[in-house]
């Protein structure tokens, strides 16, 4: 029987068992929200049947039938067959149909508002009646209302599975699904190999998923018959959509003004998201300068590997558990549960009964509550190996994990002389900090401006350095221990009695603009701690000397080797590759992860630092600033900074955010690709500086010319693309063009898709050569001065 092609006299949401629908024809749901009919993607000829979000015309495709084998030309057309199942057909070729067990009675299929495509009964609108329906068949997208999980009645899985790439919906690598463990958590899979995974559901959240998503509220269920992840919208006048993007899920948000997805959450969102990244019984924290520490009582199952930071190989116990009331549990707050592999699960029990399971039973390494809402309550026990655990910065909750009672009394012990130490030590330092305020007051110091120092020092919980050491350490500030100097000041390299190697750095005197820098410096950087920050030991304040004590770091500046013909041989391609995430991730505890929200507004590679295994380090915060809660930007009068390193909007108007170092992360990032500073450069007839260069060379398709020939043999051209490709993102002329940190690292450690950038902002002026900037312990300045010439305003 031939079926009558439908006739559209307007736009219709459903069509019945008689009706057809044919390639240039849709349905359009009821409220005109998605769209239903056939597509083309890119520049192929091949058709596909999928549903798309009607009014947004970028990256609305949300659902593809036939993803995997595509009509080659316009003949395909979709109908009911005659046992009430839809059909695609390319000529006498069935391409992609529906199957379902219920009984069919004047089957309709209809597109919902939803974005659900459902075939049900004529006449019957209830939801769990419905005979079949795209929303058990995602595709890439995860839709409000979609459910994420196993329908256990039917044997049915949900599952999210990446495209091969934005013009191919074809299967991709990579997946995001729900495990069937006794405690069941969501993977992400690059093909049957773990990728990342959640964590289990805790109530509130899973347990390894950090960021909270506004304007949703999400839901997991989990009962006889069903497993699932789903959200709604508290809004729903806004576009959302969750998609999973090679290795990454992320959250997208439509914003209508701009005509743009702007990408609010992107998972995972750092290298301890990684899974099994410090392998078994090692928990993983982004801020530490280790990335991967063995739990208490549990050390490096191969130190070697471990010193070399891989950490795959993890942990073994120190001493054997005695077992029972011999053992003690630690407790870890903020965690990322381990994996729940090999897990035992009772909702009905409260901690303390839960304690009792874990300590009885001589196989149980840690425990925790199922639900931590309220005062908490059901009970986990993990036994075997404990894998993957992760410190969380927000969200995670408590672990209680078993260590050895004789190996815990000897750590109490060790415990117990730490304190005393550390209470003598904070003792003299206390006393030594009296006795230079009062020493201080008593020389009636008249200076307004050495009161605000001494009031603004005095509370910090920072070593104060006698004069007399640091003379000592520099040879009274030899020129011959000059390392570097600055805007305000010089770098000293010094000595200290117990070996230590440090860079001093020392205010000019009469600086009355550096004062407030070195305030600034100090209250900073002795709250920060991270492993690609620069370490403050110390300062001193005595008389007319006003000192920043650093660790020293042996191989100088970035500027001072990638600049350099000679010295740039020695730092080959992984190594910089190195250098780039480390500022990166250095980049982000500011402006994300650390006590305060912190714009640094001098990133440049002299404020780059590298210690003896080319660790970088980010120092000089003389310029920074800081913001609390949400605040991401501010604006100021006084312009400081190195400019060639500016964003546009701080450079012009003052405007600063954390999208300002982003603008300067992308400059450095190009630096250290191409060897070359962000100075005017000649590309045929033209005069560019380095962004307009690489700008050119990109539309051109002639990137990879940007590569510093040193490093070309060395060099991954997949890497380098990317690289250059994320720092032409981060130099755009507008803030919200540009990406976050986070996102920043996620591009450039993964094959995920990445928009293409817009034209970069260039300075509509010449800027002088001058450079207004501060000093850097340990490196003698280089020049990061730049002429920017007759550029237009893009």
């Amino acid at each position: 029987m031939v079926l009558p092609s439908l006739k559209f006299s307007a736009a219709i949401d459903s069509v019945s068992q008689t009706q057809s629908i044919s390639d240039g024809k849709t349905l359009v749901s009821k409220g005109g929200v998605f769209e239903l009919g056939f597509f083309s993607l890119g520049s192929t000829t091949k058709r596909y049947l999928g549903i798309w979000y009607k009014n947004i015309p970028i990256d609305g495709v949300v659902w593809v039938a036939n993803r995997a084998n595509p009509i080659n030309d316009s003949s395909g057309i979709l109908t009911f067959t005659s046992t009430g199942n839809l059909e695609l057909r390319q000529n006498d070729s069935v391409v992609w149909s529906t199957t379902y067990q219920k009984q069919a009675q004047n089957p309709v299929a209809q597109i919902l508002d939803s974005g659900n495509l459902v075939i049900r009964n004529e006449g019957d609108t209830n939801p769990d009646m419905y005979l079949w329906q795209s929303f058990d068949y995602p595709s890439d997208t995860l839709l409000p209302g979609m459910k994420l999980g196993w329908d256990l009645r039917t044997g049915l899985e949900r599952k999210l599975t990446s495209w091969t790439s934005p013009d191919d919906p074809s299967l991709g690598n990579f997946s995001w699904g729900l495990m069937l463990y006794s405690y069941p958590e969501f993977y992400v899979m690059k093909g049957t190999q773990k990728y990342y995974r959640t964590g289990p559901w805790n109530g509130l959240q899973f347990s390894g998923v950090s960021d909270q998503i506004q304007n949703q509220n999400a839901m997991f269920v989990s009962n006889d018959e069903e497993l699932f992840y789903s959200y709604t919208l508290i809004n729903n006048s806004v576009t959302v959509k969750v998609k999973i993007i090679n290795a990454s899920f992320q959250t997208h948000v439509w914003e209508k003004e701009k005509e743009k997805w702007r990408v609010n959450i992107i998972t995972p969102g750092d290298f301890c998201d990684m899974y099994g990244l410090c392998g078994a019984n090692a928990v993983c924290s982004i801020t530490d300068s280790r990335v991967c520490q063995c739990l208490e009582g549990f050390s490096p199952k191969s130190q070697q590997e471990w010193n070399t930071s891989n950490w795959r190989q993890g942990c073994i116990q120190n001493e054997p558990f005695h077992c029972k009331d011999r053992d003690v549990f630690v407790k870890y707050v903020g965690m990322k549960v381990p994996e729940t592999t090999h897990t035992w699960v009772d909702e009905n029990i409260n901690l303390d009964e839960c304690r009792a399971r874990c300590s009885n039973n001589c196989s149980c390494m840690a425990f925790t509550n199922s639900d931590i809402r309220g005062a908490g309550s059901g009970c986990v026990l993990w036994f075997g190996e404990l894998f993957d655990v992760k410190e969380s910065q927000t969200g995670g909750q408590d672990l209680y994990i078993r260590m050895s009672g004789s190996e815990f009394d000897g750590h109490n012990k060790s415990v117990t002389i730490i304190i005393a130490t550390t209470i003598a030590a904070t003792g003299a330092i206390i006393l030594f900090c009296i006795f230079v305020i009062c020493r201080v007051r008593r020389n009636n110091a008249e200076s307004k401006v050495k009161d605000n120092i001494e009031s603004q020092l005095g509370d910090l919980d920072l070593p104060l350095f006698d004069l007399l050491t640091i003379t000592t350490a520099t040879n009274n500030f030899s020129l011959n221990n000059k390392i570097g100097q600055g805007g305000f000041g010089q770098v000293y390299k010094g000595k200290l009695a117990d070996g230590r190697d440090i860079a001093v750095k020392r205010l000019s005197r009469g600086s009355g603009q550096g004062i407030t820098e070195f305030i600034t410096e100090v209250k900073l950087i002795a709250k920060l701690q991270h492993r690609n920050l620069v370490k403050l030991l110390g300062c001193c304040f005595q008389g007319d000397e006003k000192l920043l004590i650093y660790e020293f770091m042996v191989n100088g500046s970035l500027d001072s080797i990638i600049f350099d013909q000679v010295k740039g041989k020695f730092l080959d391609w992984p190594q910089r590759f190195h250098i780039i995430f480390g500022i990166a991730r250095g980049l982000v505890y500011l402006h994300q992860d650390s006590r305060l929200r912190i714009i640094h507004r001098d990133l440049k590679a002299s404020n780059v630092l590298l210690d003896e295994k080319l660790n970088p380090k980010i120092s000089d915060f003389g310029m920074a600033r800081t913001f609390g809660g949400e605040q991401t930007e501010g604006n100021t009068n006084r312009i400081v900074g190195t400019y060639g390193y500016m964003a546009p909007e701080y450079a012009v108007d003052g405007l600063f955010s954390i999208k300002s170092d982003v603008f300067s992360f992308g400059i450095l990032l190009l630096e250290i690709i191409c060897g070359n500073k962000n100075r005017a450069l000649c590309h045929g007839n033209e005069t560019l500086n380095l962004v307009g260069y690489a700008w050119t060379l990109w539309k051109e398709q002639n990137a990879l010319q940007l590569i510093d020939s040193s490093i070309k043999d060395s060099c991954v051209i997949q890497e380098v693309r990317r690289c250059i490709h994320v720092s032409l993102l981060c130099v755009q002329q507008y803030p919200e063009d540009r990406p976050t940190m986070t996102s920043v690292i996620q591009m450039l450690g993964s094959e995920m898709e990445m928009v293409e950038p817009k034209e970069p902002g260039f300075f509509p002026k010449r800027i002088s050569d001058e450079e207004n900037s501060s000093s850097n312990p340990n490196q003698m300045t280089s020049n990061d001065k730049l002429t920017i010439t007759s550029l237009d305003g893009r």
